[in-house]
């Protein structure tokens, strides 16, 4: 791996040059980003674009086979930087002939001094789970209002969740989604939640990285990515884009008709007579992913601070 320096600062995660290869080939290749402290971070991107295999790197459950990772400015997994994480994988792994009241025991006796019984304990009764029901026998929904539970009872610093709610249905989503606020709000936490229901991270998450093919395509304040980017509607004839738009970084542009619409990251002014609006996250993610050839963006605070260790 790649000998590097992380300059201590508010940063929850940051990688540089970062590579993990399974048996068919790369899930991530040299990505670089950096997420800052206290941020609700979305990590979105298609099915086998990388995404759990970058949080099971950060989580600290498998290693890296190029570049750098550094959580919470340590190493992942290290002894001080471990009681400070929480991770939820898809597969929210429990012990299925456990109690709700056992696995709340575990959650304690696993994390001395860091358990918030109050914090785990409301939302299991928010629930409704009975104390004596053994895992196995409940449902989806319940398994993972559990599963949250323990990840919220450690009050970590850092929370990683890959998928959490897909099982849930939209009330339960919507509630839970409420409880990840309060979280970051109160604690100061910082999220980086691993979804595909696109619309629902709107007004929720202010952190954006989007990955492809194993890279990273889109990283940074959500507030600063949408106003990088403008849609153009207009009077247009023909299916290539218009010649004006060559001035500009075009990420996707359809025509139907005789009206031509686009996503633009403008260079400038855009010349003709044409309406621009600036994107919702949907309309913007959904044209990166549509177009994975289009040019990546970091903003600023996405940019690594590392630098190479003196020799």
């Amino acid at each position: 791996m790649t000998d590097l320096t992380f300059l201590p600062g508010r940063t929850a995660l940051e990688a540089v040059g970062l590579g993990a290869r399974h048996r068919r080939g790369w899930a991530l290749r040299d990505c670089s980003f950096r997420v800052p402290a206290g941020r609700v971070c979305a990590l979105v991107g298609p099915n086998g674009a990388g995404k759990s295999t970058l949080l099971s790197v950060a989580a600290g459950l498998r290693r890296a086979d190029e570049g750098a990772l550094a959580v919470l400015d340590g190493a992942p997994g290290g002894p001080g930087v471990r009681p400070r994480v929480s991770y939820l994988a898809q597969e929210k792994p429990l012990y299925p002939y456990f109690t709700v009241e056992d696995t709340l025991r575990m959650g304690r006796e696993l994390n001395p001094g860091r358990w918030d019984a109050a914090a785990a304990e409301r939302l299991v009764k928010e629930g409704n789970l009975p104390p004596h029901a053994r895992v196995g026998q409940l449902s989806g929904g319940q398994r993972t209002r559990l599963a949250l539970a323990l990840a919220f009872g450690k009050r970590p610093e850092l929370l990683l969740l890959d998928e959490p709610m897909s099982d849930l249905d939209p009330l339960v989503r919507h509630e839970m989604t409420a409880a990840l606020m309060t979280e970051a709000a109160e604690n100061a936490t910082t999220i980086v939640l691993a979804s595909h229901v696109l619309a629902e991270l709107e007004g929720v998450c202010d952190y954006l990285l989007l990955v492809g093919d194993g890279r990273v395509r889109l990283a940074g304040e959500v507030e600063d990515l949408l106003s990088a980017h403008r849609v153009v509607v207009g009077r247009h004839e023909g299916g290539a884009p218009p010649r004006s738009f060559a001035a500009h970084t075009v990420i996707s542009s359809r025509t139907t008709g005789r009206q031509l619409t686009a996503m633009i990251r403008p260079e400038g002014p855009i010349a003709g007579q044409w309406e621009t609006e600036e994107p919702s996250l949907e309309d913007l993610l959904l044209a990166h992913l549509r177009n994975p050839g289009a040019p990546s963006l970091l903003t600023p605070s996405a940019e690594p601070r590392s630098r190479k260790a003196a020799a």
